[in-house]
């Protein structure tokens, strides 16, 4: 049998459960043809880079098949016929990554650099401008200004 992987593209108003249950059907389409998922990856709700079908945003799920060429291309031919799904591709591969790909890694990364800041998203704990400390000319600034403002009320 040979190997694939296929992403596909569903539209942003269906839910993660009927994503879901599209990946079922079509895991099932596969398997009834005698082939198997090896792996099932959602990659969640992204911005596109360009509008397709009115779209913005979609739903990104990646699947990892071992199967007979007839069943994924019944699968793409399903896939055709659904209103939901705005866009797919497969890849035929040499070999099926089974670690997480290269979504689901940025997506860790990123969850561990927020972790690491401690504060907010943006790492900003520092608080208001005001509380920082200004240096020598910030602090010969405000002396000067004083002495201005006292120099004026005396005369």
């Amino acid at each position: 049998m040979a190997l694939y992987e296929h992403v596909f593209l569903a539209r942003p108003d269906v839910t993660s459960q009927q994503v879901e249950s599209m990946v079922e059907t079509f895991k099932g389409i596969i398997e009834g043809n005698g082939g198997k998922v090896e792996k099932v990856e959602p990659w969640g709700l992204k911005t596109l880079a360009y509008r397709i079908k009115k779209s913005r945003k979609a739903h990104f799920t990646l699947l990892n098949i071992d199967a007979p060429h007839p069943a994924v291309a019944e699968m793409e031919r399903q896939m055709r016929l659904s209103e939901d799904v705005l866009r797919f591709m497969t890849i035929k591969v040499e070999a099926l990554d089974p670690e997480p790909s290269a979504m689901m890694q940025k997506r860790d990364r990123d969850d561990r650099r927020d972790d690491r800041r401690g504060g907010d998203r943006f790492g900003d704990d520092r608080g208001p401008r005001g509380d920082r400390d200004r240096g020598e000319r910030g602090g010969e600034r405000r002396r000067r200004d004083e002495d201005t403002s006292s120099q004026s009320e005396e005369g």
